[in-house]
């Protein structure tokens, strides 16, 4: 049984498992956090009382409330919010089954119908375009082989933005062509150096006259690769946002542009050239397929070819 005064306790328990056995971001462990106090809140005033579980009607009666309810704007959540609520409620659920204590089944949480999510991507002269702007702009030798050296390394590899900048110049052995990255909840793998990419560095860290251990560093004379601290860090991932804004602008791209993006225009690009799903599913290090299935604006893509290319060849004309 799960008494109400024990609820939020559990959440606490479970956000400390997130933390040591799962390795989630504290980022992750925030958003967690919010949601179940959320539900909490909410199950306090609706249903559990000492002798009862969370059931089947309580879960009800929370996801109308979370349909219904409206935001500072008079917008309803959006049904992809409402998910993560659902994803986060699950998650503690499977936690409480994994420690015998007795509530509704996990399996019983459906996530709610959403419209498929667009991706935004960059092909052809546009990415071109926007990887040549930090060697076009006016700016010191430094940045411009540091900004380079990060786009290929985004293009080559697909890295998150916070994954790109924990690495550590240790992290890369450039006489080979990949290396290991540890991703969401620390599971690791294997992303592949272009050319161009391992080239970029290369030159990059050949400028370089720190001893940061850091592989992407601020060249701001003021800090001097340290934070406030004085401790010496890698750039921020704001710092990144920003630069991929600049030169995406520099280019002349009139749609917003992120490293997200980047990491669209990467798996793009792999499936427009052959590579199977599966396989991006891996370099992208992402749990589950239907997380990948994003993508199906190319596959329709290959559908569509496979179509023009071998339906009705023997007709006659």
């Amino acid at each position: 049984m799960i008494h109400n005064s024990q609820l939020k306790k559990q959440i606490i328990n479970f956000l400390e498992y997130l933390e040591i056995e799962r390795g989630l971001s504290q980022a992750t462990i925030r958003n967690y956090s919010f949601y179940l106090n959320r539900f909490a809140g909410f199950a306090e005033e609706n249903g559990i009382k000492a002798s009862e579980r969370i059931s089947k009607e309580l879960l009800t009666k929370y996801r109308l409330w979370l349909n219904r309810k409206l935001l500072e704007s008079g917008e309803n959540l959006k049904k992809n919010t409402q998910n993560y609520h659902l994803i986060a409620l699950r998650g503690f659920l499977k936690y409480l089954v994994k420690n015998d204590v007795k509530t509704l089944e996990p399996e019983k949480i459906e996530l709610a119908k959403q419209e498929p999510r667009q991706v935004s991507f960059l092909e052809g002269p546009d990415l071109e375009r926007m990887m040549a702007e930090p060697l076009r702009l006016n700016q010191a030798e430094i940045l411009k082989k540091r900004d380079k050296a990060i786009l290929e390394l985004f293009f080559s590899t697909g890295l998150r933005v916070s994954e790109l900048t924990k690495l550590k110049t240790e992290n890369i052995n450039l006489n080979k062509d990949e290396f290991t990255v540890r991703g969401k909840g620390a599971k690791l793998r294997v992303v592949f150096l272009s050319p161009e990419a391992k080239n970029w560095i290369e030159e990059y860290l050949h400028a370089r006259k720190d001893m940061n251990p850091f592989l992407f560093v601020s060249h701001d004379k003021a800090m001097n690769g340290k934070n406030k601290n004085g401790n010496e860090t890698g750039l921020a991932p704001r710092s990144v946002q920003r630069l991929i804004q600049k030169y995406s602008k520099a280019a002349g791209i009139t749609k917003r542009v992120t490293p997200h993006t980047m990491r669209h225009s990467y798996a793009t690009d792999l499936l427009i050239n052959g590579a199977d799903i599966r396989s991006v599913q891996a370099m992208l290090g992402h749990s589950s397929i239907t997380t990948t299935q994003v993508y199906t604006h190319i596959t329709d893509q290959q559908l569509r070819d496979v179509y023009k290319a071998f339906h009705g060849k023997r007709r006659k004309k």
